[in-house]
């Protein structure tokens, strides 16, 4: 009698039993044997089968990551710095009588030496209806008179937006032909009022509105006719294609622009403004590889004669989608110059836009000067 089959007689399978063993010619595999062995069996799988979700999950977004830090890198060209086109957001503060005389005249201070030429000032909000009451800015004249005669140079801009019902019930709606009509006739009321131009902000907008370009297309025929700019604030353009449709789909919220409607948008305007913050990213060097990317993304499709200025983190929250480590000034300078000078680093009509007053502090100017007014 064998040894080992002496010693163990009751316990020892039969080679052929054994988990992992060929079976005998002409059997078939079936799998374990018996019953306790089922689960560890399904233990395996299901262990497997969550490596390879963990894998499909994070190995892309481990190839995004490196490639916005890559992105970040490289060098900057000479003369991309200011272009004498830049802007800053003021808050409600302005027209509302809490600004006096001498906060005009330090905000000229501020701004002397620097690449602002103009001001986007709140006037709103409109109405859900397109309507803005005159009340909504009793300082506005003031303000205006104020501004041309300490810093002649700068443009007054009435900022004007509203909340949009596409993604629930509450909000304004460009579907509705009265509303764009009265938004129209609001602008014309702004600029009666003495603001050399109007920007729009209006949230969230959702790529290929055809309501919002017939609206454009209506504010630009009636700036034009008033020799003022029209401006707007807009989304981030998708950063791999398609993205804002997946993210709709999943989210019921598409953050991003197509590029091509990015386009449409920008050949309707004077002046678009990207609003390259609150981009949840974790990483300065993310941030600013993303800024980079969206910097290129957005010149490659607007047009010479519309200036178009990325917007800068004057703001320092921390939420889900903004992380004020990650997305500083600097940061958002070097993304912007690096992707001005691999795209088109001549290009004269070109600005950034910084966000916002009434939040910003003094490393913020310190960074936006050193970095780019230079």
């Amino acid at each position: 009698m064998d040894r080992q089959r002496s010693e163990h007689p009751a316990t020892e399978p039969e080679p052929a039993e054994r988990e992992g063993s060929v079976p005998a010619e002409g059997e078939v595999e079936t799998g374990p044997r018996t019953d306790a062995e089922r689960p560890a069996r399904r233990r395996r799988l299901l262990r497997r089968a969550a490596l390879a979700l963990v894998l499909l999950l994070v190995v892309p977004v481990l190839g995004a990551a490196l490639a916005l830090r890559l992105n970040y890198t490289g060098d900057l060209a000479e003369g991309t710095h200011t272009r004498n086109r830049d802007a800053i957001w003021l808050g409600h503060a302005w027209v509302d009588g809490r600004k006096k005389d001498a906060d005009v005249k330090a905000l000229a201070r501020r701004l002397q030496g620097t690449g602002i030429r103009d001001l986007y000032v709140h006037a709103g909000p409109l109405e859900h209806d397109g309507t803005l009451p005159a009340s909504a800015y009793p300082r506005a004249r003031w303000l205006i008179a104020a501004v041309h005669r300490e810093i002649p140079a700068v443009r007054v801009q009435a900022w004007l937006g509203d909340k949009l019902a596409t993604e629930d019930d509450d909000g304004l709606r460009l579907s509705r032909r009265a509303t764009r009509e009265a938004v129209v006739d609001s602008t014309r009321r702004i600029l009666a009022t003495g603001f050399d131009g109007a920007h729009f902000d209006l949230e969230p907008l959702h790529s290929g509105d055809r309501n919002y370009l017939t609206l454009l297309d209506a504010l630009h025929r009636l700036t034009r006719a008033h020799d003022a700019p029209l401006s707007i604030a807009a989304h981030q353009i998708d950063p791999l294609p398609a993205i804002h449709s997946v993210a709709g789909a999943l989210t019921g919220h598409p953050k991003w622009w197509s590029q091509e409607f990015f386009g449409e948008v920008a050949r309707r305007v004077d002046q678009i403004a990207v609003m390259s913050y609150d981009t949840a990213m974790p990483l300065e060097s993310l941030y600013g590889g993303y800024v980079a990317q969206q910097t290129s993304l957005a010149l490659e499709v607007t047009p010479p004669g519309t200036d178009l200025l990325m917007g800068l983190p004057f703001f320092h929250d921390n939420t889900i989608g903004h992380r004020a480590a990650a997305e500083t000034v600097p940061a958002a300078v070097r993304g912007v110059r690096l992707g001005l000078s691999r795209t088109d680093a001549d290009r004269a009509a070109f600005g950034v836009a910084l966000y916002v007053d009434f939040a910003a502090t003094e490393g913020d100017w310190t960074a936006y000067e050193e970095g780019w007014v230079r």
